[in-house]
C-alpha cells in the first residue's frame, strides 16, 4: 500500500484580485487567495473523496517555500482542505525578499476585455531548486504522482527535477500525469517542446487544453481559429491518436475544450482518449462565468479522482467536465462544489433552487 492515493509538484503563488472587474491600476482592494495549479489538483481530489467530514483519499503536495507569512498561508490553507504538506522544502526567510514565494495577479475580464493573469514570480525558492533538495525516491510513496508544464518552466533545475521526479514515481510504481499548462510569458514553445519531449516517456496520462497541444506537442486540433471560437471534440480524436501513435505507451489522452464568446460567457466540454476508445461529454452552453481560472485543473482533478476510483471512459469525462464547468462559478482557484453536486449536474441535473 502507498503512502498516499494522490501527489503533485509545482509551485504555489499567493492570488491578488480586484473585486467587480475591476483593472489593478483603479483597484483600492485586493482579494486574496492562492494560485497554483498542481496544488489545485489535491485540494480538488481531497474534496471529491469527502465521507464524513474527512476525506478518504490521501493527498500530498511537494514544493519549496521561504518561510515568512506568505508560505504559512499557503501551508495553512492547503491543510484546511486535508492536503499533507509535510513534504514542503522551508527555505529561512532573510527579512528581506532576495528569496521568495511568487505572487499572481488576476484581472477578470468582462464583455469583450478578456482576464488577465500577471505573474510576479522571479526569483522564488522554487524556481531556485538545486538537485538534491528532494530526494524523490523516498518522496515519492503515492499510487499516482502529478505535475505540469507551469512548473517545468521555472527556472534552471525545475524541468530536470521534473524529470527525476517522474523517473522516480514510475520506478515507485505510480501512475504519472502531466498537464501541459503552456503558459507563453514563461518559456517559447520552442523550449517547452523540448522539455516536454524528454519527459513523455515517463508519462502515463497526458492533459491540456487546445492551445496547449499545438504549442507543446506542435499536434494541431485542425477545425478551429486562432481564437478558439469554434470546436469540433471530433479534431481531438485525429489529435490524440496522433499523440498515441507516437507514443504509444500513453493511457489517456484528456482535453478540456472553451470556445469564448465573451470573457464572461464561455461553452465547455471535455473529451478523453483511452485505449477502449474516444469519449466526449456534453457541451455546457453558455456558461456565465464568476471565474474561469483553475478550471482547466478542476478538469484534471476530476478526471484523475474518477480514474483513482474505477470509473470507465465515458462516466469519468462526464463527471470531469460537469466538475469543471461548475468551477467556473467560484471565486479563486480551487473548485468548492461537492461531488454530489458534479454528479448531479452530470446526470442532467438543472439549476433549479434546491430546497
Amino acid at each position: 500500500m502507498a503512502k498516499y492515493d494522490f501527489m503533485s509538484f509545482g509551485e504555489p503563488n499567493i492570488r491578488l484580485t480586484p473585486p467587480n472587474h475591476d483593472r489593478l491600476g483603479q483597484a483600492e482592494e485586493l482579494h486574496l487567495g492562492i494560485a497554483a495549479a498542481e496544488l489545485n489538483c489535491c485540494v480538488n481530489i481531497s474534496n471529491l473523496s469527502v465521507e464524513r467530514l474527512l476525506p478518504t483519499l490521501r493527498t500530498a503536495y511537494v514544493t519549496k517555500l521561504v518561510d515568512n507569512w506568505t508560505g504559512s498561508y499557503i501551508v495553512n490553507r492547503a491543510r484546511m482542505y486535508g492536503v499533507d504538506m509535510t513534504n514542503v522544502v522551508v527555505e529561512p526567510f532573510d527579512k528581506i525578499g532576495r528569496v521568495r514565494n511568487g505572487l499572481a495577479f488576476v484581472e477578470v475580464g468582462i464583455g469583450p476585455r478578456p482576464s488577465y493573469q500577471i505573474y510576479d514570480r522571479g526569483h522564488t525558492a522554487l524556481s531556485r531548486i538545486q538537485p538534491g533538495d528532494i530526494d524523490w525516491q523516498k518522496t515519492l510513496d503515492t499510487r499516482w504522482f502529478h505535475t505540469t508544464g507551469i512548473v517545468t518552466a521555472l527556472g534552471e533545475h525545475t524541468a530536470g527535477e521534473v524529470l527525476a521526479a517522474l523517473k522516480a514515481a514510475k520506478a515507485n510504481g505510480a501512475v504519472t500525469s502531466y498537464d501541459l499548462n503552456y503558459r507563453g510569458t514563461l518559456w517559447s514553445r520552442e523550449d517547452a517542446r523540448r522539455a516536454v519531449e524528454s519527459l513523455m516517456p515517463y508519462i502515463d496520462v497526458i492533459l491540456g487544453n487546445e492551445e496547449d497541444f499545438d504549442a507543446m506537442l506542435g499536434i494541431q486540433a485542425g477545425g478551429t481559429d486562432e481564437n478558439f471560437t469554434s470546436i469540433d471534440p471530433q479534431n481531438y480524436r485525429k489529435s490524440a491518436e496522433k499523440v498515441m501513435e507516437k507514443y504509444p505507451h500513453i493511457q489517456v489522452v484528456g482535453a478540456s475544450l472553451r470556445e469564448v464568446r465573451t470573457a464572461l460567457l464561455n461553452n465547455w466540454q471535455g473529451c478523453i482518449m483511452t485505449k477502449n476508445g474516444f469519449f466526449v461529454s456534453r457541451k455546457y452552453e453558455n456558461i456565465e462565468i464568476n471565474d474561469r481560472v483553475g478550471g482547466g485543473d478542476s478538469f484534471a482533478s476530476a478526471l484523475i479522482y474518477s480514474m483513482l476510483e474505477g470509473k470507465d471512459g465515458q462516466e469519468a469525462i462526464d463527471f470531469a467536465t460537469a466538475y469543471s464547468a461548475l468551477c467556473h462559478t467560484i471565486r479563486n482557484d480551487w473548485n468548492l462544489v461537492t461531488r454530489a453536486e458534479a454528479e448531479s449536474l452530470a446526470g442532467g441535473g438543472s439549476a433549479r433552487v434546491k430546497r
